[in-house]
């Protein structure tokens, strides 16, 4: 991956169990700021006001941030273990709450442990993991003559047509990894007998899913 590009999750997904008749709900969500991650952790222990407990961790890229708690779980049996199940796939801005309905059978120190990791890895095989990769942005003008050209062209050549209109010519958005920026250039002026024009936008950083078995 590039240097400002990491893993982490898309949106905000779900995944269920039942232990010993203790259910288990992992909700795992991206985030990005501290803010957003204590609202998301604030909106699932109100929906689940009547758990037994609502175990929490995040991970930020901003400030570095790493947080978790037991939230009333015996020490050490609760938030760290979901927390090093995500550390160990290597995602970040993410924020998972695991919300624990008691079933009336204790589940002992180790099977806590296990039922948090594996309230973890549920709710992130829910959501998949994402690649956060920077692409470049071209806004583009092009005549309807070139155009039949310059669609099949520049997605061969690796670009995205992310938006496209058709008004007096054709135009809209193109987008691409950074390395292939002056190639694709080259197919806009080439294709097209330097009639169509295009502008840089900058770079976003923007999700893909990683395939099973990608990552790592």
């Amino acid at each position: 991956m590039r240097a400002n590009e990491y893993l982490t999750v898309w949106g905000e997904h779900s995944a269920s169990f039942v232990e010993r008749k203790s259910e288990f709900i992992g909700r795992i969500a991206h985030v990005e700021t501290e803010e957003e991650a204590k609202a998301f952790i604030a909106a699932v222990s109100k929906e689940h006001a009547s758990a037994t407990h609502n175990v929490y961790c995040y991970i930020l890229r901003e400030n570095n941030t790493i947080r978790f708690s037991d939230a009333g779980e015996p020490s050490g049996t609760a938030g760290r273990p979901a927390l090093e199940v995500l550390l160990r796939e290597g995602v970040t801005d993410v924020c998972l709450v695991v919300t624990r309905y008691f079933g009336g059978i204790l589940l002992g120190a180790g099977g806590l442990v296990r039922a948090y990791a594996k309230s973890a890895k549920v709710a992130l095989d829910a959501a998949g993991i994402y690649r956060m990769e920077e692409s470049l942005q071209l806004a583009f003008l092009a005549e309807y003559s070139d155009w039949a050209r310059l669609e099949p062209a520049l997605v061969a050549g690796g670009a995205e047509i992310a938006e496209v209109a058709f008004g007096a010519a054709v135009e809209g958005t193109i987008l691409c990894p950074p390395e292939k920026a002056a190639n694709i250039q080259a197919i806009l002026s080439d294709q097209s007998a330097g009639r169509a024009v295009y502008v840089e936008q900058g770079s976003i950083l923007r999700p893909v899913k990683i395939e099973q078995g990608e990552n790592g």
